[in-house]
């Protein structure tokens, strides 16, 4: 798969990842679908949802990140 950058239309891209180093994190981030729901404690409600891994691609000419979540783990 060939990307591309939809701000500056450029093929340079870098695969990357992004970080979450927020406290019981694993060190990187996942999507969930539909809408954030906030528990009793404040935190996402994610029980029985599924989580999908985010691929990010940065543009190397203008720094855009390209985010892609096609692999659900």
């Amino acid at each position: 798969m060939e990307i591309k950058c939809s701000q500056c239309q450029g093929f340079d891209l870098e695969a990357g990842f992004v970080e979450d180093a927020g406290e019981s994190s694993r060190g990187y981030a996942r999507w969930i679908p539909g809408p954030l729901e906030r528990g009793v404690l404040g935190g996402a409600k994610r029980f029985g949802r599924p989580r999908f891994q985010i691929d990010a691609y940065r543009c190397r000419a203008c720094g855009h990140l390209e985010l892609f979540a096609p692999h659900q783990v």
